[in-house]
Parts: C-alpha cells; structure tokens; sequence
C-alpha cells in the first residue's frame, strides 16, 4: 500500500514546482559563483557551435578544391582544418572543466541548503524518528543530490542553447530546401516528444521507487555494520543473510521493472537518431530531383550537398540531442521529488516546532545559535534557582493514543536532586523527550527558565553521541574546538578521576588525529564515562541523566555522582539501582499507567 503512493510521482507540475524551488538554492543570487560560471559555460558552448558550424563545412570545401585539382586550396583548407579542430578540442575541453566545476558549486549550494534545514534545531530527530514521512532521508542529502547536481550539468546547456542553435540551422535549412526541410524536422521532433513524454512518466515513478530501494538496501548493510558485535552473539547470520536478500530482491525487481520501461524509452530515442538522417536526406532530394541545381557543375554540386546536408543534418542533431536528453531528464525528475520532498517535510516540521509543544519560553530559546561564542553567552537565567517548571503535564507517544503520565507537576530546582523512577516502558525516558521539546505535548505547559546550552543544562543519555574527531573534540562536544577554555591539566584531571587514562595512553595526546569509530574503539562503560567528562567540563547548573551510569561499577559510580555533587551540579536522573538514592532529595515515581507520585527521599546522605 505504500509503495502505492510513490507512483504518484512523475514528469508533472509538482516536478516543475519543486524542481523551481530547487533552482533557487543552486542559484542562490544573480552574480553567485554558480550564475557566473554558468553564464560562462554558455558562452563558451554558444563559441563552440561557432567552431561546429566551420567544422561542418569543412568537407564541402574539400569536395571543391579535391574536384577542381587545387593543391594550393587544399593546404589552405587542411591549415584551416586543424586550426579548427585544435580550437574546438580546446573548447570542449575547457567546457567539460567548467560543467564539471559548475556540478561541484551546485552540489555544495544544495547540500548547504538542506543542511541548513535538517539540522536546525532537532528536525533531523523528527523526520528520522517521529515524523517518518520521508524514507532515507540522508540518502536524499547525500545520492541524490549528487545525481541532480550532476544530470542538470550535462543537459542544461544543451537546453538552453538549442533555441539559438535550431533557430540558426532552421534559417540555413530552409534557404537551402525551402520550406519543406524545416517542418518536416520540426513535425518529426514533435511527433517523438509526444511519444516521449508518454514513456517518460512510468521511469520517473520506478525511478523515485528504485532510490528508495537502493535506501533500504543500503541501510540494512549499515544496520548490521554498527551492530555486528551484538548480531554476533545470536550467530544471527543465517537469517540476516535472509532479510538482506529480501531487501537485495526488492531492489532488483525494482530495477528490473525500471529497465523494463527504460527499453521502450530508449527504442524510441533510438528510432529517432536514424530516422532524423533519412529525413534530411529525403528533404535534401527534392530541390536535387526538381532540378533546381541542374545548373552547377559536379564539384559544385558536391561541395553545395555536403553542406546542405551538414545544415539538415545538425538541425536534425539539435533537435535528437533534445529527445536524447530524455533519459537524463526522468533521472533529473525522479531525484528532484525525491529531494523537493524533504525539504517540503523539513518545512512542515518546522512550523509544527514553531507552535506550542508545551513549552513556554520564559526566556527565548536558542534554537540554532550561529557559534560556539553565542551558545557560551546565551545563558541569561531570569530565575537562577529554576531549570525549568512542569505544569498539569499530559504526554504520550507521537501519533498515539497512549497515555503515559497524566497532570504531571514538578520543578528542577537548583540544590534539589530528583531521582525519576518506575518499572521500564512506564514513560521515564519518555518524560525527558517531552521537557527537551523533542516530543509533544498532550496537555499542560512546561515552563523554560534557562538557555539550553551546555553552559546551562547538559543532558547524558544512557547511550552517549559522539562525533567524529580527537578526544579533545569528544570532551568539549558541542562545542568546537576554538572554545576550549580550560587548561590541558583540568581535562588530564578529568580523564585520571574517571580512569579513561588507558584511552589518553592509546592515543598519545588530546588532539592527536584519529579516524576511530569511538562506538566500537570504547566499552559501553568507558562511553559513559567519557561523557561524564564531558559533563565535569562543562559544569553547568543543571544536568540531566537517562541511567547514566547504568554501564559502569558501583565504585565508578560513586565517584561520578559524589564529583557532581563537588561541582554543585544539580540532577535529575533516570535509573533502577538503589545505590543512586543517597544522591538524591525527591523521588519522582511513575507506575506506568499515567499516575505518578513523590516522595522526599529521607536517607540522603551525601547533601544532609
């Protein structure tokens, strides 16, 4: 049934209107390096019909110093020849250069583009994890792109250049031919567009399906790829072996489909080139038979045929090149829906962020801070003592009718540790996506009295993120490097308290370059507590822990929470063991069906 739906898209007005939108992001202003070198592009190729046109009319020139015996007319005309072909291999050169140069700019002005969108704020959570409208989505950003950006390069001079080019050919054809040569052509051309267009639709819409399975082929390699260690200890190769073959097969039937409906495309394109050399051929032979250049000599005559047909002959050319085009266009197509639809669903994404989640902004949120210096300076706090107030708080899954908490009311207070506890699935976690504004409320607000930036807030989920980069870059995450503030012997400190020195030793220093996939190079328990690090960094008032140290050692985890406790860093943290306790003031409860409770917790013994 879903499958159904992607066989809307075709060669249509919702491509030209996405595909519009696109050209507003390749070319982002008139006089943008991407204006410009197109600009030249089409200079250069308007330069290099020039040169075909002399290159053309080479061979009638040959006919006539050959037939008149003229040996010093051929030298000249052979001089003229390789001055014209060296200048048009130089041109030509030159204009793949440059297409290829154009093809690079607009891949890195789209890309930008979505970029722009898919991470600002946490939309790339919400179109991967809750929204789910859009399928591989870094597929699109990625394949995709690439293949607009590199199929707009080869066909949009030749599309822009051909009025000029069929117009010119047109005026010598019908001088040569009369009328009968150019609407022969032109009714021709027409006839195999019509044809075309009919053959078109069907691959753009397999065309669209076959990315998506090419998207799910690849992902479920990926899938197994960060997650082989755990696949091993199923020996689950067997039936991932399965599954893998069924994506692999729903991908070749696919393909084979899209073929399928490529040979008809291609016939066509195919009895259009031949058949355009008879046409001009049959439009040359009329003038000849009806005796209009009965009154030239042999060598004359030879010399006018071959450049009359050189005339037909590329008017011919200019218009097949169109038709030619057509399998590049539905390529062109395809990925233009497939792209113009993310970004028409980052677009709803974001005017859904814009209205109420729940979240009352006491303080204007930073959603997307333009640098390190904005996100350390937006800290304003207008009550020092809050992080943030919950009020009458309803919440349940996205697109679901469940309930998981219901009139829930709390403040992080500064000073006052919250343990959040409850059997798994009662929403614990869930809570947390809600008060970080990455879920939706049901009713109620919740009431922001911070920035949230790592300054302020830090949150440290039970699997840490971490991105590519030296160790350095791990600890300050997310900020870049040029904000490190603190002095080298406060991050050895850091590493030494939380016995990751192993980890420093491997690498040799704090910036030494890697290409580590820090998932697979660190243990479960040594990722936590490098984000501890990254927490003891920071410092900020207020943090917040999703089973934080659920990987680590009761002994480690004292001293994790006690050096939290040193650095006045107030918690609220998710987790089962009863050793956390003692580093808390207030239990917040929840029992899985919506209610809740707290209760202070009386044996506190590291703030009493």
């Amino acid at each position: 049934m879903v499958d159904i739906l992607y066989f809307r898209y075709a060669f249509d007005f919702t491509f030209v209107k996405r595909f519009l939108k696109l050209l507003t992001f390749i070319f982002p202003s008139w006089c943008s390096s991407a204006s410009l070198l197109c600009v030249f592009l089409l200079l250069l190729s308007l330069l290099e019909q020039v040169i075909i046109n002399y290159i053309g009319y080479i061979p009638s020139k040959y006919y006539k110093v050959l037939g008149d015996k003229d040996l010093s007319g051929f030298k000249y005309q052979t001089t003229i020849a390789v001055l014209i072909i060296l200048a048009e291999a130089f041109i030509k050169s030159t204009i793949l250069y440059v297409g290829s140069i154009l093809y690079i700019n607009w891949r890195g002005n789209l890309s930008s583009a979505l970029h722009k969108s898919y991470f600002n704020d946490v939309l790339y959570y919400q179109i991967n994890v809750v929204d789910k409208t859009i399928d591989n989505p870094d597929q699109r950003i990625t394949q995709d792109i690439d293949k607009l950006c590199n199929q707009f390069s080869l066909v949009l001079i030749p599309m822009v250049i051909s009025p000029f080019t069929i117009g010119y050919y047109t005026y010598q054809a019908a001088i040569s031919t009369g009328y009968i040569g150019p609407v022969s052509v032109l009714c021709f051309f027409i006839v195999a567009t019509v044809i075309n267009k009919f053959l078109m639709t069907p691959v753009v819409r397999y065309f669209y399906l076959q990315e998506r399975r090419e998207g799910d082929f690849r992902f479920k390699h990926m899938q197994l790829r960060v997650n082989c260690e755990s696949a091993a200890f199923y020996r689950c190769g067997a039936i991932e072996e399965r599954k893998t073959n069924e994506k692999l097969q729903n991908l070749l039937s696919t393909q084979k489909s899209l073929i399928n409906r490529e040979y008809f495309l291609n016939f066509s394109i195919n009895v259009s080139d031949y058949l355009g050399s008879i046409i001009s051929y049959v439009a040359l032979a009329i003038p000849i038979f009806a005796g209009v250049y009965d009154h030239l000599s042999s060598p004359d005559l030879a010399a006018l045929i071959a450049k009359n047909a050189f005339v037909t002959i590329y008017l011919i050319s200019c218009f097949t090149k169109l038709i030619d085009l057509s399998t590049k266009i539905t390529d062109i197509a395809g990925a233009a829906h497939r792209i113009g639809q993310l970004l028409e669903v980052l677009g709803r994404l974001k005017d859904e962020q814009n209205e109420n989640y729940g979240f009352v902004q006491t303080v204007g949120r930073e959603q997307n801070p333009e640098s390190d210096e904005e996100l350390l300076n937006s800290s304003e706090i207008i009550d020092s003592r809050l992080a943030f107030r919950v009020d009458n708080l309803t919440y349940g899954p996205p697109k679901s009718t469940d309930i998981l908490g219901r009139n829930l009311s709390f403040q992080l207070e500064s000073g006052i540790n919250i343990l959040l506890t409850g059997n798994s699935g009662c929403g614990k976690s869930s809570l947390l996506r809600v008060i970080n504004g990455l879920w939706r409320t049901v009713t109620g607000n919740i009431d922001s009295f911070i920035n949230y930036n790592p300054s302020s807030i830090l949150y440290l989920p039970q699997k840490p993120y971490f991105t590519n980069g030296t160790l350095r870059q791990q600890i300050i995450f997310p900020l870049s490097d040029s904000t490190s503030q603190q002095e080298d012997s406060k991050l050895y400190e850091y590493i030494d308290r939380v016995g990751l020195k192993t980890i420093l030793d491997r690498l040799g220093d704090l910036d030494s370059t890697t290409d580590w996939d820090w998932y697979n190079e660190l243990s479960p328990g040594e990722s936590q507590r490098l984000s501890f690090i990254r927490l003891f960094y920071h410092q900020p008032q207020f943090a917040i822990l999703d089973e934080a140290t659920s990987q680590v050692n009761i002994e480690m985890e004292e001293i994790l929470y006690s050096y939290c406790n040193e650095l006045n860093i107030t918690l609220l943290s998710v987790g089962h063991r009863q050793s956390i306790r003692k580093y808390h003031n207030v239990e917040l409860h929840l029992d899985g069906s919506g209610d809740w409770s707290m209760t202070n917790i009386i044996e506190n013994s590291i703030n009493s």
